[in-house]
């Protein structure tokens, strides 16, 4: 493709999406053309030596995919939420900065683990001289095959105030770093979410970039919540946009549409509709990285992630209905969608945790 990564427009990025995204290989393959043309530096802002695109962009961007590759997608924005968490704090004037321009400067792969550590965090982490040695498994690290850095964290028993969780980032080459190869789920096959295994890994004192409580709610995750829910729900929502596409083409194709295929095709496009909506709002919650990490904000996010999550799938399941017998061949692809669009429940939180999480919110005298 001709386009030049200087001064791309919005549309171009959307082009250049669509035609990597016909490159229908595995996700490995498709990291080295997103490499190639700068994704993993595209959000950075450009003073830093990224592209400088949007962050309702981005979400974009990943919504697009998704509808070729939704590992390939979901992978991606694994990456784009640890940036964008860098990016807000770059814009407030509490740092980031450094890694924003290694990342730019290398095109590193970021890889996360927060989504299984949540409040309580794994592993240990033993006082050393200079630092700690951190023995743990990190599960669903997706892109670990591929990755850079892992932007992880475990539990500490501080002698003076008690159990803390410690956030650090760790090289993926380090001492003691390993995967295990243990990725044969039911979808997102190819995000390469291996689980990495640590033991007695060096981390510096001064690696260490958050101290927080164990086991209690800290602001750091309305930031973190914020600008990760709606990139990663984005992916989902591509997915429902494929399946509601795919079966729209069914139904029309079909002589004798019964009055029951209708109402589903009705039903389908409600769902889809309420996935759009939603996951619109809640990229307008970051406001491009304009917002204070207020406890709303976590709760507004996850309220919408689980109304998103349920609507994608709803969306995918009647899509099944409509097409029929026909949803179960590989060809029409759907019962890929169908296997994929099942991971939105399990990203933070899964909807019985977030209604109670919501419930103490609002219980306690927040305003929602």
């Amino acid at each position: 493709m001709e386009t030049t990564i200087e001064n791309k427009t919005s549309t171009a990025w959307s082009d250049l999406a669509h035609t990597l995204g016909k490159d229908d290989t595995f996700v490995k393959e498709n990291y080295a053309l997103l490499k190639d043309h700068r994704f993993f530096a595209a959000i950075i802002p450009e003073e830093l030596g990224g592209e400088g695109m949007s962050y309702a962009q981005m979400c974009d961007i990943l919504r697009i995919l998704s509808r070729y590759c939704s590992s390939t997608a979901l992978a991606l924005s694994m990456h784009q939420h640890l940036l964008a968490a860098n990016i807000w704090k770059y814009k407030q004037g509490k740092g980031g900065e450094e890694i924003l321009r290694k990342v730019a400067n290398q095109q590193l792969i970021l890889v996360s683990t927060g989504a299984n550590d949540w409040l309580e965090s794994n592993g240990k982490l033993v006082k050393t001289k200079d630092g700690y040695l951190f023995t743990g498994e990190k599960h669903f690290a997706s892109q670990s095959p591929v990755g850079n850095v892992l932007i992880t964290s475990g539990a500490y028993e501080d002698p003076e105030t008690g159990w803390q969780v410690l956030h650090f980032p760790v090289q993926m080459k380090a001492e003691g770093v390993s995967l295990i190869d243990n990725w044969y789920t039911l979808g997102m096959r190819g995000t390469g979410s291996q689980t990495v295994k640590l033991e007695s890994v060096f981390i510096p004192e001064s690696s260490v970039v958050l101290r927080r409580p164990r086991g209690i709610y800290h602001l750091f995750y309305n930031v973190v919540l914020t600008v990760a829910m709606p990139l990663i729900m984005s992916v989902y929502v591509g997915i429902a946009e494929k399946a509601a596409h795919i079966a729209t083409g069914v139904a029309m194709n079909k002589k004798d549409k019964t009055p029951s295929v209708k109402y589903l095709v009705g039903e389908m496009y409600n769902a889809l509709t309420t996935a759009q909506v939603v996951s619109k709002d809640m990229i307008s919650f970051c406001s491009e990285y304009n917002f204070a990490p207020e406890d709303h904000f976590g709760n507004n996010i996850l309220m919408r992630k689980t109304i998103v999550a349920k609507a994608c799938v709803e969306t995918v399941n009647k899509a099944m209905e409509v097409a029929g017998g026909q949803s179960f061949y590989r060809y029409l692809e759907l019962e890929r969608l169908f296997r994929d669009v099942q991971g939105a429940a399990h990203h933070p939180l899964p909807e019985k945790e977030q209604q109670k999480f919501t419930s103490d919110f609002i219980l306690k005298g927040s305003q929602a």
